[in-house]
C-alpha cells in the first residue's frame, strides 16, 4: 500500500472517529470534543485523548491522538492496529476498509503461477480466509438474529460478521448447501486469528423453535485452533468474564457492557482457555448442565491454582440468555449485582 492509500483510509476513519473509538476503545467514553481511554490498546483510564472534531489533516485533525502517560501519538490506523493486536499493515488496512465498508483493493497483476492456494479445509488459514469474506453485521440477518434473543448492546463486538452465504455440508461426502451464517473470531491472547465460528441462521427469520437458527441438523460448527482460545469482547485486563457459548457471553454484557468477555465456544474449551498474564479476577458465566458444571469447577480450580480470584456467575434459569429472553435485563441485573464484587458493580455495571 502506499503512503497515499494510508493517508486516504486515514482521512476517511477521521470522518468518522467517534464511530471508530467506539468500535476500537470501548472502554473509553466522550467527553466534550475528544474520547478519553487508558492507552492506544484499549485499556480503561483518561490519560489518552482522540480528537473528535477538526481538518482533515494537519495540526488539530480529527482522529489524531495522544498519551500523555507516554507521549506516544498517532492517527485511527494505529489504533486499529494496537486495539486488534495487527502486525502486517496490511491486515490493518483491511480492517480498515472493513469498517468503512470498501470495496478490497484489485490485486496487483501476477503471473499465471500466482492463484491463491487453496486453504485446507478446517485449518487455521480457512477460517482467516472465511472471516476476511464476511461483512460487519450492521443491518444484516446477524444483527436481527442477536436482537431476537434480546441482545442489542453489540458495540464492540468486532469479532462477529456475516457471510449470506457460507458453505455447509451435513456429512463428509453430502451434497454442500448454502446458509447466511453468523462468524466469529476466534483469537489467542494476543489478538492473532487462530479459528473461527458459524451459527448458520434461519433466511426466513426468528422462530421460537429454532430461535433464528438454521433448521440444519449442526447449526453451530467450529473451524480451525481452538484449544486455549476463544472469541473476544473487549481486551482482557485484571478483570474478565468466560463462559461457553456467543449468546451465552453477550447477554450479561446487555449490564456489563465495559466488563472483557470471552466466548469459549465448548464446555471442554472453556476449562482450557488462556489466562492474560494481569488477570487477577476471572468471572466464570455458568450453564446448568453437568458438562458445564464440570467445566466451570475445572476452570476455577485452575484459576485459583494460578492466584487467580475465580467466582462462579448463575442464571436465574438454564443459561444467561434465557434469563434476558424470559425475565429481561432489570432481573439479570439484579441477580448479577449480588454475585458481583462491589468494586466491579461500581465499575462495571451499566445502571
Amino acid at each position: 500500500m502506499s503512503r497515499h492509500d494510508a493517508s486516504e483510509l486515514a482521512t476517511r476513519l477521521g470522518r468518522q472517529a467517534e464511530a471508530v473509538c467506539r468500535e476500537y476503545l470501548p472502554s473509553g467514553r466522550r467527553e466534550g470534543r475528544y474520547w478519553m481511554v487508558g492507552d492506544v490498546r484499549n485499556t480503561p483510564g483518561r490519560s489518552m485523548f482522540v480528537r473528535l472534531t477538526g481538518p482533515e489533516s494537519g495540526k488539530g485533525a480529527a482522529g489524531k491522538w495522544t498519551d500523555a502517560a507516554t507521549s506516544e501519538h498517532g492517527d485511527l490506523l494505529d489504533v486499529i492496529r494496537e486495539s486488534c493486536g495487527l502486525i502486517d499493515f496490511r491486515e490493518v488496512a483491511e480492517e480498515a476498509r472493513r469498517f468503512l465498508s470498501l470495496p478490497h483493493p484489485e490485486p496487483e497483476p501476477a503471473g499465471h503461477n500466482a492463484r491463491q492456494t487453496p486453504a485446507p479445509t478446517g485449518s487455521p488459514l480457512a477460517a482467516k480466509r472465511l472471516f476476511s469474506m464476511a461483512q460487519p453485521i450492521a443491518g444484516t440477518l446477524a444483527e436481527s438474529y442477536l436482537r431476537n434473543r434480546g441482545i442489542t448492546v453489540l458495540h464492540g463486538t468486532r469479532a462477529l460478521r456475516f457471510h449470506p452465504r457460507c458453505y455447509y455440508r451435513p456429512e463428509e461426502h453430502s451434497p454442500t448447501q448454502t446458509w447466511p451464517a453468523l462468524i466469529a473470531s476466534v483469537t489467542d491472547l494476543d489478538g492473532h486469528q487462530t479459528g473461527a465460528h458459524r451459527t448458520w441462521l434461519d433466511p426466513n427469520g426468528f422462530s421460537e423453535a429454532t430461535l433464528g437458527k438454521a433448521p440444519i441438523d449442526t447449526p453451530r460448527r467450529a473451524m480451525g485452533d481452538l484449544l486455549g482460545h476463544a472469541v473476544r469482547f473487549g481486551v482482557g485486563g485484571e478483570v474478565l468474564a468466560a463462559g461457553e457459548g456467543i449468546e451465552t457471553v453477550l447477554s450479561p454484557r446487555m449490564v456489563l457492557p465495559h466488563m472483557p468477555m470471552l466466548a469459549a465456544l465448548s464446555a471442554v474449551h472453556l476449562a482450557a482457555i488462556a489466562f492474560p498474564v494481569d488477570l487477577r479476577r476471572l468471572y466464570v458465566l455458568r450453564d446448568r448442565d453437568p458438562a458445564g458444571d464440570n467445566a466451570r469447577q475445572s476452570l476455577i480450580a485452575r484459576a485459583t491454582g494460578e492466584g487467580i480470584e475465580a467466582i462462579g456467575l448463575t442464571p436465574l434459569r438454564d443459561d444467561f440468555n434465557e434469563d434476558l429472553r424470559e425475565l429481561g435485563a432489570d432481573a439479570m441485573r439484579a441477580a448479577l449485582r449480588e454475585q458481583l464484587r462491589p468494586q466491579d458493580v461500581a465499575r462495571f455495571m451499566d445502571d
